[in-house]
């Protein structure tokens, strides 16, 4: 599994990584959706929604959010993308209160009406304000497609640093209950690694001085911010009864499962950058 694993990594991240540096803006958003709106198709299905049409017309009205969205920035004036920056607001408030979600673990586990709307309003608050964030790092100036490059892989090398210090040194379990392969160790593990990523990235954008500073808060917070959207999508699965969210990707499951903690790193970091103005 590890090798498949590495092998599933080695193919994707070059193509990532690419479309970042490479591709203008609006394009990174368009792929960008494609993938969110494919991983909250899973996110729908976690959350009992087995009807295809029903996810489908689900599906769409988020789409047409995204659109709007779109629409709204393009006649913004100033060209402050003030929307954008509000929907990084709505997602930070999400994923506060997705982290009291987590602390009492059973809300929501009931298959009621009421804990499958919470779940599809969930998958909407945590789906749109990363996008939005993700086109608002992508767009600034003058380093946005690195800046952008950098909290992404501030995430991958958190969750592989995490992977392979929990497997080696793990011992203490960080979420029992809700995922028990985690550890304390691996989260540490995961923030040395995440720490390293950003300040040798931000150092390579011409950071220097007391902002690497800066620049290592908001990557400690980018990680931890990961972990709870990995948490919350584990939490997901075991109410649901499955071990991945899909199987698009050998050995990584499905889109959810590689975006998890992207969802919810991506507002924080884009927050943090705006107000630190790095």
């Amino acid at each position: 599994m590890t090798r498949t694993r590495v092998l599933a990594a080695l193919v994707m991240a070059p193509l990532a990584i690419a479309a970042v540096l490479l591709l203008p803006t609006p394009w990174i958003a368009a792929l960008a959706a494609i993938l969110f709106l494919g991983a909250l198709w899973e996110w729908y299905r976690l959350a009992e929604v087995d009807d295809s049409l029903a996810r489908g017309v689900l599906l769409l009205a988020n789409l047409l959010l995204m659109v709007a969205v779109i629409w709204a920035s393009a006649g913004d004036p100033g060209g402050s993308l003030v929307l954008l920056k509000l929907l990084c607001i709505v997602g930070l408030v999400w994923w506060c209160l997705a982290l009291a979600w987590l602390r009492w673990a059973r809300f929501g586990a009931s298959p009621s009406g009421l804990a499958r709307s919470l779940k599809l309003a969930a998958g909407t608050a945590a789906v749109i304000p990363a996008w939005a964030a993700l086109a608002l790092i992508h767009a600034g100036e003058p380093n946005g497609h690195g800046w952008l490059l950098v909290a992404l892989m501030i995430v991958w090398a958190a969750d592989s640093g995490a992977y392979f210090a929990g497997r080696r040194f793990g011992r203490r379990k960080l979420a029992p209950t809700i995922s028990p392969n985690k550890t304390v160790e691996g989260l540490l593990g995961g923030l040395a690694s995440g720490l390293t990523v950003a300040l040798v990235g931000a150092a390579l954008l011409g950071v220097s001085g007391p902002s690497l500073l800066e620049v290592a808060a908001i990557a400690t917070l980018t990680v931890l911010a990961s972990v709870v959207g990995d948490l919350f999508e584990s939490l997901l699965k075991r109410q649901a009864g499955v071990k991945d969210s899909g199987q698009v990707i050998p050995g990584h499951g499905g889109l959810l499962d590689r975006v998890d903690g992207v969802l919810a790193a991506l507002p924080i970091f884009a927050i943090g950058q705006i107000w630190l103005g790095f």
